[in-house]
């Protein structure tokens, strides 16, 4: 059974959400890579600084950098016995770089190594975030381009209300996630190292290294900060053991924003799939029901929310974290970090790519939506109708009266015997609005206000500056699994 994989737990964050690029980032590989690329900067660092470290160590550990399979096993072995994960990995790089054994680590604490690894991950998933969120808003903004004038019934609390278009409900999807993206954007920019501040953030251990240089030490501060891809000057000024973990708080509230963007644009979809008017794509073969054979359900759209109702979740794990850290450092936010971060990542990559396979093949149905709008269109003409039997010398309460009771027994028939709504023929009898063009007032698009204008300039202000920021990274389009 052991070597059954049906018989092991796998996350279907991995098996069927998360896309190769973002689970490769949360790799084993690629941290245990970091964690070697970071000791070799280390000791590059401080060689350059004039401590004894040698020309041949220094190349014993860059020839060590790329994991082999042996060095995962002996990381391991070692694990077992030490309990402790980053001494493990010293051991097992010392073994392939037996001349820097004495170096590895000089001077270093466990986060020196863990936590100047996790912010340029950090820094990596969100980057990956943002490009497909401007997926999502360019595939909408184009669909908002071309539906842009159809009208639709609008609603409030779920009610029918004043006319709004399809386009424009597509722009407004896409602006409440443009803003979640330039968060995210300032939150990945304004990303520092926690820097090499040793066991308490005091960097005491480096200032005993180097006589008590003060200078050097800030020094080997920027030239690790050079060396993993920062600015030099990009590093916390006053942290503990770790970086402050109100920056995953800060991540994780910013995630957890944009999974809330998400999962309103996958609950409107869902609502109009119910009304016929919009649909989610529907593959010739995909089934809707084991049961039910005719059944289109909106499963994408279902999913995607499942998945942003676990990142938004996890804001509050991460406050929770923070809230918690005591003094320098408490040890319990580890195993718990070693879920959050990655997982609400995962989980986030795989909503978007959902998103986006939704967003790229919506479907409407032009005459469910005209015919939904025309069962309700002589309601929303009747202040239009009011205005224009004022004009003509109409007394308005009187007018206004008649309307009303137009309108109440025309919704008795609909909700009381189920019949269609018969208002416009009652008005177009109404002698009050004789002269009034009861018809005209009918056509939708005099309701609309300046939805096609909004979306124009939502276009132009918005999605344009996004596609330019991320010209060439918009396509090709995801693929999903399941």
């Amino acid at each position: 059974m052991a070597d059954d994989p049906q018989s092991t737990y796998v996350s279907p964050l991995s098996s069927r959400n998360a896309s190769t690029e973002m689970q490769e980032i949360w790799s084993p590989r690629r941290k245990f890579t970091a964690w070697r690329r970071l000791w070799l900067a280390l000791a590059e660092s401080q060689q350059h600084l004039g401590l004894p470290v040698t020309v041949a160590q220094i190349t014993e550990l860059r020839a060590a950098v790329d994991l082999t399979e042996e060095d995962f096993v002996r990381a391991a072995e070692h694990e077992r016995a030490l309990r402790h994960d980053v001494m493990a990995h010293i051991r097992a790089l010392g073994e392939r770089a037996p001349s820097a054994r004495g170096i590895i680590h000089l001077g270093a604490t466990s986060q020196d190594i863990n936590c100047n690894t996790e912010i340029p991950l950090l820094r990596d998933a969100l980057a990956l975030v943002c490009v497909k969120a401007a997926r999502v808003i360019d595939a909408l903004a184009s669909f908002a381009e071309r539906w842009k004038s159809l009208p639709c019934l609008g609603y409030t609390h779920f009610q029918p209300a004043q006319p709004t278009t399809v386009g424009k409900r597509a722009a407004m999807w896409a602006y409440d996630l443009s803003l979640c993206l330039e968060r995210l954007e300032g939150t990945r920019d304004g990303l520092r190292l926690r820097g090499m501040r040793g066991a308490t953030g005091t960097q005491a251990s480096y200032l005993a290294l180097f006589g008590g240089d003060a200078g050097k030490v800030d020094e080997l501060d920027r030239l690790m900060a050079e060396k993993l891809g920062f600015p030099p000057d990009a590093t916390y000024l006053v942290v503990g053991q770790t970086y402050p973990r109100v920056v995953d708080a800060f991540v994780l509230s910013d995630l957890a924003a944009l999974a809330a963007a998400a999962h309103r644009m996958c609950n409107d979809l869902r609502l109009l799939a119910h009304r016929k008017e919009v649909e989610e794509p529907f593959e010739a073969e995909q089934v809707g029901s084991s049961a039910m054979p005719y059944k289109r359900n909106p499963m994408r759209c279902e999913r995607a929310t499942g998945l942003c109702r676990f990142v938004m979740s996890m804001a509050q794990n991460a406050l929770d974290t923070a809230a918690t850290q005591w003094l320098e450092r408490t040890l319990d936010d580890s195993s718990n970090r070693r879920l959050s971060l990655p997982e609400s990542f995962l989980a986030m990559d795989g909503a978007l790519d959902l998103l986006h396979n939704v967003s790229a093949g919506l479907i409407v149905h032009e005459a469910m939506i005209r015919a939904s709008l025309a069962a309700e269109m002589p309601f929303m003409a009747a202040e239009e109708l009011l205005v224009e039997a004022v004009k003509q010398g109409g007394n308005r309460q009187e007018v206004h009266e008649a309307i009303r009771k137009h309108s109440q027994t025309a919704a008795l028939r609909v909700k009381g015997e189920g019949l269609s709504n018969d208002l416009e023929a009652r008005l177009a009898k109404e002698p009050l609005l004789r002269g009034v063009d009861v018809g005209v007032t009918m056509d939708a698009s005099r309701h609309v206000g300046l939805a096609p204008r909004q979306v124009e300039r939502f276009l132009d202000e918005v999605a344009a500056p996004i596609r330019r920021r991320y010209a060439g990274r918009l396509s090709p389009p995801p693929s999903l699994r399941v």
